[in-house]
């Protein structure tokens, strides 16, 4: 029942690059603006919403788990696509909001652990 995870992910690439380009457009840019990112967060809303709870269950969680787990890699090839050094060309301002990106999101890892740890910790007390 792999057929199912490889049709819940092609829509919801399809969508979030739909999205991504409407985005583009609407901002003034000839590009797609986050259709990737969208598409994981749709994929990650729609695979874990009630509505497709009879998909989430038996062979068919098989099949969604999987191309969950493989959606990374995917968005990590379809990034490598991406200009790089034409957005660092353009200025500074590129590589530094990437670099600030980075050094937020690691100095929230120990945060969002913590709050891990405490939601866990409750439910153990209960």
């Amino acid at each position: 029942m792999i057929i199912y995870g490889v049709a819940l992910l092609s829509v919801c690439l399809l969508v979030g690059m739909l999205f991504g380009q409407a985005l583009g457009l609407v901002l003034g840019i000839d590009a797609n603006v986050g259709g990737v990112g969208i598409a994981m967060l749709l994929l990650v809303v729609t695979s874990n919403s009630p509505r497709f709870k009879a998909l989430s269950s038996g062979n068919a969680a098989l099949g969604i788990q999987f191309w969950s787990a493989m959606y990374i890699p995917i968005v990590v090839a379809m990034a490598a696509q991406q200009n790089v050094a034409g957005a660092t060309s353009g200025g500074m301002l590129a590589l530094v909001a990437g670099v600030a990106a980075v050094v937020v999101s690691f100095a929230l890892v120990p945060v969002i652990s913590k709050l891990g740890n405490n939601d866990a910790s409750v439910e153990e007390n209960k």
